[in-house]
């Protein structure tokens, strides 16, 4: 699993896998980092519109330039290796290297069987 550790939404995931006594690694951006590879492999597996956290504050934080300048992969890749609190969260990467971005109880429950 792949995000912030004080962010909710990781919060609420990393309880539901927990509770369901589901294991995994947990990678946090602020403490472990994120690398171009390890962002290129998200990119592989996730549409770009989907990983940029456009809901979020640091988006918010952003001037109107720097966000009509996040047009494709590359200058979303270039973002958020800039900005990584902007990835959405939580990635949850399977042993099978299946992806799942956020999180929904239901979602889970499907994804970790």
């Amino acid at each position: 699993m792949y995000g912030i550790k004080n962010c909710d939404t990781i919060k609420k995931a990393r309880r539901y896998l927990d509770d369901n006594a589901i294991g995994y690694q947990f990678h946090d951006y602020r403490v472990d980092g994120i690398t171009d590879e390890l962002l290129s492999t998200f990119l592989q597996h996730i549409d770009w519109e989907t990983l940029v956290n456009k809901r979020g504050t640091t988006w918010r934080k952003l001037s109107d330039e720097e966000k009509n300048a996040v047009i494709d992969a590359d200058s979303a890749k270039k973002a958020l290796l800039a900005e990584p609190a902007m990835i959405k969260r939580p990635i949850l990467i399977s042993a099978d290297h299946r992806y799942l971005v956020g999180f929904n109880a239901d979602e889970y429950q499907s994804f970790t069987r």
